[in-house]
């Protein structure tokens, strides 16, 4: 049962968490190309995957759970703890500003910024550009296990 857990973590983090990161970027480029209307669907669907992202951790926990006693995981340790944390950061980050910045430039079709971008563009790429770092770091300390 610990293999089917440790696989469905692994496969939530990957096909979850990965369009998490990666809608926001596909909307930059849509963002320059003026495709404003399906940058407003990449916005829900960024939301959709985000809370599905909730898996990885509900099947992580799982997978803690179930570890050999010999380890003594639990959410108390160090590497658990921070990645958890910083998970959560790039979670309440994607919902709170990511999603946000990306249903509002899909409304400002036409608006442009500094240097001839569209509207929104520059934040909407620091923002998710702070979430990919933010999942880096879990994927490193997960490898890592300091």
């Amino acid at each position: 049962m610990e293999t089917v857990l440790n696989a469905l973590h692994v496969l939530s983090a990957v096909f979850l968490v990965g369009p998490m990161a990666i809608l926001p970027m596909t909307a930059l480029r849509l963002l320059r190309a003026g495709e404003q209307a399906q940058v407003g669907t990449l916005a829900k669907s960024t939301a959709v995957f985000s809370w599905a992202s909730l898996a990885a951790v509900v099947f992580g926990f799982g997978v803690m759970g179930m570890a050999d006693p010999k380890y003594d995981l639990s959410i108390t340790t160090p590497w658990i703890l921070i990645s958890l944390l910083v998970y959560l950061a790039a979670l309440g980050l994607n919902l709170g500003m990511v999603v946000p910045a990306m249903k509002a430039s899909a409304r400002d079709s036409g608006r442009s910024e500094h240097g001839g971008r569209p509207g929104g563009y520059s934040q909407l790429a620091a923002l998710s550009g702070s979430v990919s770092l933010l999942l880096v770091v879990v994927v490193i300390l997960m490898v890592w296990k300091p």
